[in-house]
């Protein structure tokens, strides 16, 4: 409450109750600058700690089975290579040529595979950040709701399935 000079009546002044924090415009960017510096760094920056075990353990995943199906095949295709030069490799001397030819198109199709959802967890990881610092700056209170509901049918006495959209007005 603000007074007057010579009036003792009191003054009001409403404050608006829809802003409720200030919007920063480059929080997402900078969130997902941060992704593609250091995976999971974004999430840390939206406070979001819970998401970062989640983002290292899928990329962690991935690089670690590129990593075995690429040692695998360099096993198999060296251990042909061997045999096409006739050095015994008494490891893989059980396998035919087919059965080498096969385990190589095996593991180097899992590797590639491997490498490929490595890079869309990457890009995963930076679109969350991003996604989740625009979502941060949403205004969300309990003047907004969506929320199912039934409404009987009055033709057939069944209930209808809809959805509600509620603001209220202050």
């Amino acid at each position: 409450m603000i007074f007057g000079q010579e009036s003792t009546t009191p003054i009001l002044i409403s404050k608006d109750s829809l802003k409720t924090q200030d919007i920063n415009p480059l929080s997402p960017a900078k969130a997902a600058f941060y992704s593609a510096i250091l995976p999971g760094l974004g999430q840390a920056y939206n406070k979001k700690y819970w998401k970062i075990p989640l983002v290292l353990g899928a990329l962690g995943t991935t690089l670690y089975f590129y990593s075995s199906n690429n040692t695998k095949y360099h096993e198999f295709r060296d251990a042909y290579k061997d045999r096409l030069a006739g050095i015994p490799n008494a490891k893989y001397d059980y396998l035919d040529d087919s059965r080498l030819i096969e385990a190589q198109r095996f593991y180097k199709r899992n590797r590639d595979l491997s490498l490929l959802l490595t890079f869309a967890f990457y890009a995963l990881n930076i679109i969350d950040a991003n996604v989740d610092a625009h979502l941060g700056q949403f205004n969300v209170n309990d003047n907004l709701s969506v929320r199912p509901d039934l409404y009987p049918d009055v033709r057939y006495m069944k209930p209808t399935f809809g959805v509600a959209l509620n603001y209220k007005f202050k």
